[in-house]
């Protein structure tokens, strides 16, 4: 049995930029056991499938060691194959997931806009293998969600820190997002993702860590619209709005790197 495999190249303008994903379009679900095996074959950090129904398209997402809640630059590459590959001839696309409903608005300047809900900040003290893990970096703030947020004071700290990755994965959270303001004028903070635990060391641009970034930067910026840079040796730009009713936009591009068929056997 053949599958059709998408990769883009998420939050970036040009390829080998942002965040590469693998999109597979489905007519029906395969086996959990399967779309991990391809997830794993892949060895990228997001694997997406989806299969349309009545009101959208059901979305789920693998990294290499295991299905996750919610990921932005699989979601929003996926809307690119809808939207570019796949001739959708809406504006706006419903996804279906275990987040809830999300959608991706194509805008007329070729930026994709993703309404996600925006997740709540907990100020925690930090596990020491946290602060072992990540080079001994002492943070101005710590929050926690589903990852730690680690807020630190300079760009130049974000870019240098080194972790862990062994003793990281250890620590009980998805991940853990570093994050700092910007030195550039026309960016308001730069930020970087490590997830070992899931089995991606850095992720090169992540959009559901904005889920997180965005009320924070938001609130202590005071500006409800902010440029953000995820700082990864790949990078990637990201627009990024506060809406009312705890939701957030996420606004980026994409770019389609190979189209291909994977053999996978039959179910």
């Amino acid at each position: 049995m053949t599958i059709d495999l998408y990769q883009v190249d998420a939050f970036g303008s040009h390829i080998f930029e942002g965040n590469p994903a693998a999109i597979c379009p489905l007519e029906k679900w395969l086996p959990d056991k399967l779309m991990q095996q391809i997830a794993m074959e892949n060895n990228l950090s997001e694997t997406a499938f989806f299969v349309k129904q009545e009101r959208g398209y059901n979305l789920r997402w693998f990294t290499p060691k295991a299905e996750v809640d919610l990921c932005g630059h699989a979601t929003l590459a996926t809307a690119h194959v809808l939207f570019h590959h796949l001739s959708y001839e809406g504006t706006s696309i419903s996804f279906f997931t275990k987040s809830g409903e999300l959608t991706v608005t194509k805008k007329e300047d070729g930026w994709y806009a993703m309404n996600f809900p925006a997740t709540s900040l907990h100020p925690e003290a930090p596990p020491l293998d946290l602060y072992h893990a990540l080079s001994g970096e002492i943070a101005d703030e710590v929050y926690k969600a589903d990852d730690f947020m680690w807020v630190l004071d300079t760009e130049e700290k974000v870019r240098n820190i080194s972790p862990d990755f062994n003793l990281l994965a250890k620590v009980d959270t998805r991940g853990v997002i570093v994050t700092a303001p910007a030195e550039d004028g026309n960016i308001d903070f730069v930020s970087r993702f490590f997830a070992p635990a899931v089995g991606i060391n850095e992720d090169p641009v992540t959009g559901s860590a904005h889920t997180m970034l965005v009320p924070y930067w938001a609130k202590r910026l005071d500006k409800k619209e902010l440029a953000a840079r995820q700082i990864s040796e790949r990078g990637g730009n990201l627009k990024c709005t506060l809406l009312d009713g705890n939701r957030v936009e996420i606004s980026g591009q994409a770019c389609t790197y190979m189209i291909a068929e994977i053999e996978v056997p039959n179910v």
